[in-house]
């Protein structure tokens, strides 16, 4: 990397990890914090509550990438990262469910992973693309990672509106990292004809692309709505949760780091983005089978690694590839489309995670799960992987 690219890298990672653990924060304690609030004794409510942001996201990520295609990224992302501080005090000073539901609302309207990301692709070259993508895509596993250590012990000294009180200081200070951390943007891209809807929403590559994402999104937060208390069942308390997820985080960072980037530049990563799909759909299943029995903190801990080392290699992989075979002067709205599609992910991952455990318990949870990873693992076998730099890129690269 240059420079220049490291710079960007860094900083547009930093900006990720504070929005990111803002989110991840109240993600272990929610489910159970939520129960607390008038209202807060229906599970599908709480999932509704804990996966809105994700619909407010999937509303306005679109029209932000696409504003960023027009305005400017860093004005974007400024703007954004303030209405996710706001939605953050109006959950602050819920005093009940629904109270916490147009907070989560209004957090999930900053909607600025497509700008962001889309910076990060003008301020990189194709050929360390995906390295800067795994970067982003390492502080968010970190994040994830070091949320479920903090947030037990913050939510027991200052409750959960206390949390989103500090969520709301982290994203003031990602703005001030966007004003005076990420480099300046490239003028070329400002001369650049303005992409269309219509260049993304007709590319069979970036709509298989947006496809995965949103199944991975949607399992991914539906898989905590029936975790947390298998690994109750299985003998560890809350606040012991980070003894099995954390590990789990780091370790698979060294596997990602071991396969993902030396058998991209072998020509292997179809193969890589394969294998992770069908691990995760191999954990779904193992989590079945974990749900009907008797759950140990050994098999669950297991579970989780595995997990983590195919979540975060196409965590990496997805943006970039996405990137890489979009058209340049439509990389805002194709980010647009497939934050979109992520974020209406998490959505369903959390009206459906819960409307699932209520009715059928974590049983019939994991099963969906199963079979929505078979799904996109089938839909995903014909892909392409993107062409080298300086070679011709593929109609189909995806």
């Amino acid at each position: 990397m240059t420079p220049v690219e490291r710079r960007a890298s860094l900083s547009l990672a930093g900006i990720f990890a504070l929005r990111m653990l803002g989110l991840f924060l109240v993600l272990p304690v929610f489910a159970l914090e939520a129960r607390k609030y008038p209202g807060g004794d229906d599970p599908a409510q709480i999932g509704l509550a804990m996966g809105i942001y994700g619909l407010t996201q999937a509303l306005l990520q679109l029209p932000f990438g696409m504003a960023s295609d027009r305005l400017g990224r860093k004005r974007v992302i400024v703007f954004g990262l303030l209405v996710f501080a706001v939605g953050s005090l109006v959950a602050a000073a819920a005093s009940s469910l629904n109270g916490l539901l147009i907070g989560r609302s209004l957090q999930g309207a900053g909607a600025v992973s497509a700008a962001v990301t889309a910076l990060l692709a003008d301020q990189t070259r194709d050929e360390v693309r995906t390295k800067a993508m795994a970067m982003v895509g390492g502080s968010i596993g970190l994040m994830f990672a070091l949320s479920l250590v903090l947030a037990p012990p913050l939510v027991a000294a200052m409750g959960l509106s206390g949390l989103f009180g500090l969520i709301c200081a982290l994203a003031l200070g990602a703005v001030a990292v966007v004003i005076w951390g990420v480099p300046p943007e490239p003028v070329e891209r400002k001369n650049q004809p303005r992409g269309k809807l219509s260049d993304v929403l007709t590319h069979a590559g970036l709509m298989r692309m947006n496809f995965g994402v949103f199944v991975l999104h949607a399992v991914q937060l539906a898989m905590w709505m029936a975790v947390p208390a298998l690994l109750v069942q299985g003998g560890l308390s809350k606040d012991h949760h980070w003894w099995v997820y954390l590990p789990a985080v780091l370790a698979s960072f060294f596997v990602m780091g071991g396969t993902l980037f030396p058998l991209e530049r072998k020509g292997y990563l179809r193969a890589v983005f394969l294998s992770a799909i069908g691990l995760i759909a191999l954990v779904q299943l193992g989590l079945l089978v974990v749900a009907s029995g008797a759950p140990t903190v050994t098999s669950l801990g297991l579970l989780m690694f595995v997990f983590f080392c195919g979540f975060n290699v196409l965590e990496a992989s997805q943006p970039s590839m996405v990137s890489r075979i979009a058209p340049a002067h439509a990389r805002g709205t194709a980010l647009g489309v497939y934050n979109t599609l992520q974020s209406l992910g998490l959505f369903a991952g959390g009206l459906v995670g819960g409307s699932l455990v209520k009715g059928y318990g974590s049983q019939g949870l994991f099963a969906v799960c199963t079979a929505a990873m078979a799904l996109w693992l089938l839909v995903a076998w014909p892909m392409r992987a993107p062409a080298k730099a300086g070679l011709p890129v593929r109609s189909e690269a995806a």
